[in-house]
């Protein structure tokens, strides 16, 4: 199933601490931003409503991982 991947649904015991984060680190903004529109690239590739190659899909699909990471690792902190 084609779906997109909200860091709230990936970590969602950390809903509090990532709204908190949102509102008052500017770095954690621009990295949920950065997640938020790569994942929804993405989703659209998946559907098949934006041409991509398997590579460059996995590409993107690497770099959320790393975006991922980096906002994990700022909760966990």
């Amino acid at each position: 199933m084609i779906q997109t991947h909200p860091i709230v649904a990936e970590f969602p015991e950390f809903a509090d601490k990532i709204k908190d984060l949102y509102h008052h680190n500017e770095e954690f903004q621009v990295l949920m931003n950065s997640y938020h529109l790569l994942d929804e690239e993405i989703y659209h590739i998946e559907k098949g409503e934006i041409p991509e190659t398997d590579d460059e899909l996995t590409h993107k699909r690497k770099d959320r991982v790393f975006l991922k990471d980096q906002i994990y690792d700022m909760l966990k902190a």
